[in-house]
């Protein structure tokens, strides 16, 4: 005779086990913007990062979700006493995904590639102190600056620097192989990038064996996948309306971070009227910022006065500088012989941030005779036509590369800005080890950009992220433009 509490245990046991089988170990992410293509060493997208930082690719050192940047593929480093000799040892066993080793020739490779003539790396002018790069031997890498460069660990954690071999290069765009805990699998342009789990990885293998990054740009289209299930998280949910909805579904949670994206209404100021500091000051004082906030992002984001994190130590706050002053708006287009104001055009990228606040700026610039025809761009063409190309007046963007107020001393970055005095600031903040002194040069130059109302600064980007309630490990704040799925998991 069978006793029915043998029976229970054994139908229990075997429930048990079906479950163990059934543990998930896959996980679909959803973000508002696709890549142009797949390789973060010759873009400026951050779409790319988005997908491959930290989980395909991987740099001589790297960003922590809290910020800071610990060892990567340089398991260790020295620097000279005069700052201008780095000695990097590299981890050794580290493979490419496609079987190859990953040695000194391939940091090597990837740092000469980064300072070719013809480079096409966006961030180039952070490693334009390294003069020289030597193989030491297979698993030693000596980098030579041309003058000290306090920033050069930081900058090597980039996306821009990771490392990349010459055996795959050619190819890299649409199979990137790199030595992260997950490999390519591939790409259905316009839905979805699928990666598996690196089961060669050198370091701690991830929990995930899948993972899928599926690309919804359209809000009501991403509220809709996330609310029937069809995505386990929505990083950078574009809807933020809808927040309150998932709070209070237990099925979900909301994780609002912050992130290193300064949200500009980019100017070109090489093209009058915006060559005239006055025009750009005016437009400062038309713009409501916290009327951008509450009406686009429902009340997510910071308002700045200047391009710099205000979650950085260094940050000034000089947003009383540009304060929503209508009437000084149309006193100062008056000043500079724009009494009955002017048109421009206003180029809006997909996401929200711009779409949204590109129609609430457009009416407020109305109000003080700046009249904008707004231009509805997909990212590729913002990348081609005001990126690279410099065709247009006005942009809304979120930079989000870590700590980057040094773009504006790049008189052929996309806005154009050309100061010297800057641009010797800069120079000499990158030479200078001290903390103290460089917090006072970070604090000069946000004082210096803010006078000259280069841009308009509108708000630091919030980060929600909307996610099934299993899932554990997710950053919550972007200290780099990353979703990375190296420690996240499944609640069992």
């Amino acid at each position: 005779m069978i006793h029915l509490s043998r029976l229970l245990l054994g139908v229990s046991a075997a429930a048990l086990m079906a479950t163990a089988a059934l543990a998930k170990d896959d996980i679909t992410v959803a973000i508002q913007l696709e890549p142009p293509h797949l390789d973060p060493t010759s873009a400026a997208a951050g779409a790319i990062d988005s997908v491959l930082y930290s989980n395909v690719f991987e740099g001589l050192t790297r960003f922590m979700s809290d910020g800071s940047v610990v060892p990567g593929l340089a398991e260790s480093w020295e620097i000279s006493d005069d700052g201008l000799t780095y000695t990097f040892k590299l981890r050794s066993g580290v493979m490419f995904h496609d079987g190859t080793t990953m040695d000194a020739e391939d940091v090597k490779f990837t740092l000469d590639r980064i300072g070719a003539e013809d480079s096409a790396n966006a961030q180039k002018a952070l490693y334009a102190a390294i003069s020289e790069v030597n193989v030491l031997d297979p698993m030693t890498v000596e980098v030579k600056l041309s003058e000290p460069n306090g920033n050069m660990i930081f900058n090597l954690a980039w996306g821009d620097a990771v490392i990349v071999a010459p055996e795959s290069i050619e190819d890299i765009k649409q199979k990137p192989i790199g030595t992260g805990a997950f490999k390519f699998d591939s790409w259905t342009q316009g839905d979805k990038v699928e990666l598996s789990r690196n089961d060669s990885y050198w370091g701690t293998a991830p929990e995930l064996a899948k993972a899928t990054f599926k690309f919804i740009s359209d809000p009501t289209a991403a509220f809709a996948s996330v609310m029937a299930e069809d995505v386990d998280v929505f990083a950078g949910f574009p809807a933020p309306e809808n927040i309150p909805q998932f709070e209070a579904d237990p099925r979900f949670q909301v994780i609002v971070g912050s992130t290193e994206g300064e949200t500009i209404l980019s100017t070109n100021n090489k093209l009058p009227p915006f060559d005239n500091v006055k025009v750009r000051e005016a437009m400062a004082h038309a713009i409501d910022r916290q009327a951008i906030i509450d009406g686009a992002m429902f009340g997510l984001g910071t308002p700045i006065g200047t391009h710099f994190a205000p979650h950085n130590p260094a940050y000034v706050d000089l947003t009383a500088q540009s304060n929503y002053d209508p009437a000084k708006a149309k006193a100062l287009l008056a000043e500079a012989g724009f009494a009955e104001g002017f048109e421009t055009t206003l180029h809006l990228p997909p996401p929200s941030y711009a779409r949204r606040g590109g129609e609430i700026i457009a009416a407020q610039l109305a109000e003080v005779g700046i009249k904008a025809e707004i231009t509805n761009v997909e990212w590729a063409q913002w990348l081609e036509t005001v990126f690279k190309g410099k065709d247009f007046g006005l942009t809304i963007v979120s930079h989000t590369e870590p700590m980057d107020i040094g773009i504006y001393a790049n008189p052929e970055y996309y806005f154009q800005y050309d100061n010297k005095a800057f641009q010797d600031l800069i120079a000499k903040f990158n030479t200078t080890a001290d903390p103290d002194m460089r917090n006072q040069m970070l604090a000069e130059a946000q004082k210096i950009i803010a006078d000259d109302y280069v841009n308009g600064y509108l708000f630091q980007l919030a980060l929600p992220t909307i996610a099934k309630a299993g899932v554990q490990g997710l950053w919550e704040n972007a200290p780099t433009q990353a979703n990375d799925l190296t420690g996240v998991s499944w609640a069992e």
